[in-house]
């Protein structure tokens, strides 16, 4: 937009936020509104999605861009004065997998609310980053669900397995206990405007199927915030306690990987595995959280041990642990030594499948050209985050299911109720989906 800052303008401003952050890590800061001023806001505003759902007031980004200027004037004085209502968050539930009537609730805020929440997130994200420890990795700035993935594969290696502390925490962003959040908040943010509005924010209400409801806990799950709230959270309450209070008094060593709430620990010490299984519990339950009885298991994963033909010894065999879409287990790699694997989840293999099957039924009637392009970025996208060294048999598995399922529903277009595989080889000769490959590589020596 011509007469405006630049990017970059904003971009050095965050820097030297975090620098004085950096260098004053015990600081609480009583003065961040200011950063909040129109140029703030435009950035904001660049680095808002422009194509998502409507929140309550039924307002668009292209709506909102008309008066561009004055919508973001007007937002910046009530923010400031205080003034701001947030709106209600619009709760949609989708499904958690295809052929089940499990859902997950979703928030979709207005998209002004977006905005200002992405300026805020814009001034609290300078600061807590030179906080938050090298073990957290959701939803964070230039970390990736990948380079968690490869820290727990080179830690698992350094340790030989040992014992996996798989956890589960029960509907966290819907039970995290507010009254906490904020006294965590205050340790390092002491800015009234910004604590008023993230208030005003947790205590939004959520608007489902024309009830008005408001919750007494939880941050809704959609909110642009939510998800720096969740890490700022779980920094205090597992994080730092983990690293300054847990692994000082362990008799071995130890690890923690976190996604946002998906977190293993490891440990080279049986003892010290039972222990942290016994306390974490507790750890949890004084921040107002619980942790699923089913789905937090202690998996045994001492790398096999080996006999002078190289074969394993029974019984010690390890068992397997999912996170983040994988099961790990210990195999083979090329030249016969024990690694770490990685292979797609069974059940996200089958959802992902199933998600491809339920698509093309729906879409069947559609020119075969836009079937074609749509289920080409879907493989795409599956490849990208499934395509990691060791797992191309799944990855292979789902592009030859996506072909068969893509087969059957076109089928279903003919007179004659088939399209033989001939006919079909055809049609790909001619619409060619990607094939499948391997994007992230992981050394397996």
């Amino acid at each position: 937009m011509a007469g405006t800052p630049s990017p970059t303008a904003v971009s050095t401003r965050q820097q030297r936020l975090a620098e004085l952050a950096r260098q004053a890590p015990q600081l609480g800061f009583t003065t961040l509104n200011h950063h909040l001023d129109l140029p703030w806001l435009l950035e904001a505003y660049r680095r808002t999605r422009k194509d998502g759902a409507a929140g309550v007031d039924g307002q668009t980004a292209t709506d909102y861009e008309v008066d561009l200027l004055g919508n973001l004037r007007g937002l910046l004085d009530r923010a400031k004065s205080g003034t701001y209502r947030a709106p209600p968050v619009r709760r949609v539930h989708i499904p958690k997998r295809p052929g089940t009537t499990e859902t997950r609730p979703l928030g979709i805020p207005t998209f002004e609310d977006k905005v200002l929440q992405r300026a805020v997130v814009m001034v609290l994200e300078a600061i807590y980053e030179q906080d938050f420890l090298p073990c957290s990795y959701g939803f964070r700035p230039g970390r990736s669900a990948h380079q968690a993935l490869r820290d727990l594969w080179q830690q698992t290696m350094q340790t030989h397995g040992g014992w996996i502390l798989e956890v589960d925490i029960r509907k966290y962003f819907d039970t995290l206990d507010r009254a906490q959040l904020r006294s965590l908040l205050r340790q390092r943010v002491r800015d009234g405007v910004l604590l008023r509005l993230i208030d005003k924010w947790l205590c939004a209400g959520v608007l489902e199927e024309g009830r008005l409801s408001y919750p007494d806990a939880g941050t809704p799950q959609g909110g642009v915030i939510s998800p720096l709230l969740a890490n700022v959270y779980l920094h205090y309450v597992l994080d730092v306690w983990f690293e300054r209070e847990v692994k000082p008094r362990l008799r071995g060593r130890a690890f923690l990987i976190r996604y946002a709430d998906d977190f293993v620990i490891g440990f080279t010490d049986a003892g010290d595995a039972r222990r942290m299984q016994e306390v974490l519990p507790k750890r949890f339950g004084k921040y107002g959280l619980t942790l699923h009885p089913d789905k937090t298991r202690l998996v045994p994963f001492v790398r096999p041990r080996q006999r002078r033909d190289g074969a394993a010894r029974p019984p010690e065999r390890p068992g397997t642990f999912d996170f983040l879409g994988f099961t790990h287990f210990w195999g083979k790699s090329r030249q016969g030594h024990n690694v770490v694997k990685q292979q797609t989840a069974a059940n996200r293999l089958r959802r992902a499948i199933g998600t491809i099957a339920a698509w093309c039924r729906r879409h069947r009637h559609r020119p075969l050209v836009e079937q074609h392009r749509e289920l080409s970025q879907k493989l795409t996208g599956h490849y990208r985050y499934y395509g990691i060294t060791g797992n191309a048999n799944a990855v292979v598995a789902y592009y030859l299911r996506v072909t068969e399922w893509w087969r059957r529903w076109l089928s279903r277009r003919s007179w004659t109720g088939r399209l033989s595989w001939a006919g079909f080889k055809r049609l790909l000769g001619r619409l060619t989906l990607p094939a499948p490959r391997v994007v992230h590589s992981v050394l397996l020596t």
